[in-house]
């Protein structure tokens, strides 16, 4: 889980039993304040919502919402744990399925179970018998290109991991470094699982020797140094292939004036691996109360609904409808590489040291 323009990839809508929020947060756990009239969410940069949305639970539940952005997933997740003695807020939005395990083992969260759990796709839930963790938003962290570029040098685009390592596509990917970022780290995994624990090393060193670009972060790599991106901060990098999301091409369709009748960019769907991003009520969260109300807030109708054109990821919550510019733009990627989250548990940091010694260093 998590596009600046504000891209954001978080998830999960909204507006279930607000009216009632005084009573999701039952008996309060932990110390601190229940009765603080503000709740403080931590999360990655990506995360985003409508103001009214934003307005609308604050004006029903009576809490002032803040919210802390904190760097890449992978490093706010990082800071999280560091800090979950003394934390900086009351819930966090944006540890995913390859960070999970290593937010569980921390102690980074307490239980409470959302009202309208039962409405999250069964695919998504985890932790059924602690609830320390609420699925938010899902998406497929893929490699997208640019149409243009591609077209321009007659050159047809990448369509699977294969495809990436060949000479044609030599000194045109950028992707995020995997220690720091969890769209890279997604890569990664998507690697592992395509290639086994005895391939993806070997397929690592032929990007590598094919001029693959890694940068600490999704912002850096998408906004900075991709040349499709048409709404970053800074000039457009020269790398026609980025690490990505399934969901970028709706965003780069929303952000452009005029808006085109086809996104400039597209997705190679053979190299896609399935992110799940979760939030939980932080241990020692000074703001029980409040925090619980925040996770009902964030796994209900009104924010899912609100999420796929704020963060441009798919809501977990049955029944959601997904806006027409998305659904029209965005890809479908029918067969995703997945891992066991015990397997992820078991090699992420073996993994991820591998990793960095072969590609960075």
């Amino acid at each position: 889980m998590s596009t600046t323009k504000k891209v954001t990839f978080t998830a999960v809508a909204v507006g279930i039993g607000l009216v009632a929020l005084s009573a999701c947060g039952g008996s309060d756990s932990g110390s601190g304040t229940s009765d603080s009239k503000s709740v403080t969410l931590v999360s990655h940069d990506s995360f985003n919502v409508s103001k009214d949305v934003l307005r609308d639970f604050e004006k029903r539940s009576g809490y002032k919402v803040n919210v802390l952005k904190d760097g890449d997933a992978g490093a706010a997740v990082n800071k999280a744990i560091l800090s979950k003695d003394n934390p900086q807020g009351d819930v966090f939005f944006g540890v995913d399925n390859t960070l999970l395990s290593r937010a569980l083992d921390n102690g980074l969260f307490q239980t409470y179970q959302v009202e309208g759990a039962e409405k999250i796709k069964p695919e998504f839930r985890v932790d059924a018998d602690k609830h320390r963790v609420t699925p938010v938003d899902s998406g497929d962290i893929c490699v997208n290109y640019d149409k243009k570029y591609f077209a321009e040098k007659k050159l047809a685009p990448p369509k699977s991991f294969d495809d990436l390592a060949k000479p044609a596509y030599k000194d045109l990917l950028v992707t995020e470094n995997v220690a720091t970022s969890s769209p890279g780290l997604g890569f990664l995994l998507g690697t592992a699982a395509k290639y086994g624990d005895g391939g993806w090393q070997d397929y690592w060193k032929k990007l590598k020797a094919n001029g693959v670009k890694v940068v600490e972060g999704w912002e850096q790599a998408y906004n900075e140094e991709f040349s499709g991106s048409a709404g970053g901060k800074k000039a457009k990098g020269d790398r026609p292939l980025v690490v990505s999301y399934a969901s970028s091409p709706p965003v780069e369709v929303l952000y452009a004036k005029p808006q085109p009748k086809e996104a400039p960019t597209g997705v190679a769907t053979g190299t896609c691996f399935r992110q799940v991003e979760y939030a939980g009520l932080l241990s020692n969260a000074k703001n029980t109360k409040g925090g619980k109300a925040l996770l009902d807030f964030l796994a209900g109708k009104e924010f899912q609904e609100d999420m796929p054109l704020n963060m441009f990821v798919n809501p977990v919550r049955e029944g959601t409808k997904l806006p027409a510019l998305f659904t029209e733009h965005g890809v479908t990627v029918d067969k995703p590489e997945t891992l066991d989250p015990k397997k992820i548990a078991d090699n992420r940091e073996p993994w991820i040291k591998s990793w960095t010694s072969l590609v960075v260093k």
